[in-house]
């Protein structure tokens, strides 16, 4: 059984990361969700070698969603315990939207992916997390997005893009 604990402080250099994901916010303070599969979730992935943690997600970002991203910070990171096996990080970043291109396939995967803005309010019933770290990490996410954006307005809508 997978158990995750989430932290907001820095990633022990004993840990190793096996992802960088992002919860990423437009400029009224929606965030945006990818489809896959009919599911929603959280962009990002593996960091390749001597990668930052924001050069991954920006090349996540373009990679998977055709969208640009700016003004990132670290959030924080989910440790993972499996059975029999080393625990292991999943970085968390929030980030804003510079710009969103055409959307296209991913290379990696030849998908492409539904683009999704939920309003801050639903963004958990989407994610549907079945443990307390993941709603944690957005609540989190939220926080620290409201403190270091300044969001002039605020919308409640919600669609694809």
């Amino acid at each position: 059984m997978t158990h995750f604990i989430w932290n907001s402080s820095a990633v022990p250099s004993n840990l190793k990361i096996k992802q960088v994901y992002g919860i990423v916010f437009s400029d009224d303070k929606r965030i945006l969700l990818r489809i896959e599969d009919g599911k929603y979730k959280l962009t990002g992935g593996k960091p390749e070698e001597k990668e930052s943690y924001e050069e991954t997600l920006k090349r996540e970002y373009l990679e998977e969603l055709n969208i640009e991203l700016e003004d990132i910070h670290y959030l924080g990171y989910l440790l993972v315990e499996e059975d029999n096996r080393e625990p292991y990080a999943q970085v968390r970043m929030i980030g804003k939207i510079k710009r969103i291109h055409q959307n296209h396939l991913d290379i990696a995967t030849g998908k492409q992916y539904k683009r999704f803005f939920s309003n801050i309010n639903n963004v958990k019933k989407y994610l549907n997390y079945e443990d307390e770290a993941g709603n944690l990490l957005i609540d989190a996410a939220i926080v620290m997005a409201t403190k270091k954006y300044k969001f002039e307005k605020i919308s409640e809508m919600e669609n694809f893009v």
